[in-house]
């Protein structure tokens, strides 16, 4: 029988005189790679928005069951709650703040007083670098390393909070072929679980690379 991680079933989004997705299904077992691919426009990056939350429940119709549990995700913290995290092809880090700051915003470390313990913040940042194959101090300022390797703090940043379900949305379309590289020239990550965690090429339509995750993955 089918170990389903996620299924997401009859997912209809209505814009102003759009059908954004109309009646959309998926299943995705756990362990299982899925490349989503269609024009622009064609709704790939609204239908994980639905699923992570960026697009609140009841801003749309249909039932999101993950783990077998139906799920109605209000915000993003509601889908990180339960190990969902995605990753915007616009990259949410701030220029001015390090790598360890960024990586930890919002889910802070704290020592028993409830004051942010910035020692076990840098030490967990490191290592979570180290996991995604980067070199670089955790202390650096995010506009000191270059575009490739902030996505890769991305994804470092989903490896910390034990991230079962990984959403990459559109990974490669703001680099160049550097950056491109940079992200995929490391083909093997590890979760803070130790679980394996793999990207490699898989194939190529134009100039877009899709990857292939070997985890629960969704990539558009």
């Amino acid at each position: 029988m089918a170990d389903y991680i996620l299924e997401m079933k009859n997912i209809t989004k209505l814009y102003p005189g759009v059908k954004a997705l109309d009646n959309v299904n998926l299943k995705v077992e756990r362990g299982e790679i899925h490349a989503l691919v269609g024009e622009n426009g064609a709704g790939k990056s609204t239908l994980m928005n639905v699923l992570s939350g960026t697009i609140p429940y009841g801003e749309y119709t249909g039932d999101i069951v993950y783990n077998g549990e139906v799920c109605q995700f209000h915000n993003i913290h509601d889908s990180e709650d339960k190990k969902i995290v995605i990753i915007h092809q616009e990259l949410a880090l701030i220029p001015e703040m390090t790598i360890a700051e960024n990586m930890f915003l919002g889910n802070e470390r704290k020592n028993r007083f409830g004051k942010i313990n910035w020692n076990e913040a840098y030490k967990q940042a490191d290592e979570n670098m180290k996991k995604v194959g980067l070199k670089e101090q955790s202390s650096m300022l995010i506009k000191d390393i270059g575009t490739g390797k902030q996505q890769l703090v991305e994804i470092a940043k989903a490896l910390s909070k034990d991230v079962k379900l990984l959403i990459l949305d559109e990974p490669t379309s703001q680099l160049d072929p550097e950056g491109t590289e940079s992200i995929f020239k490391r083909k093997r990550f590890q979760d803070a679980s130790g679980h394996a965690f793999k990207i490699q090429r898989r194939g190529n339509d134009g100039d877009h690379h899709y990857p292939q995750i070997e985890r629960s993955c969704l990539c558009c």
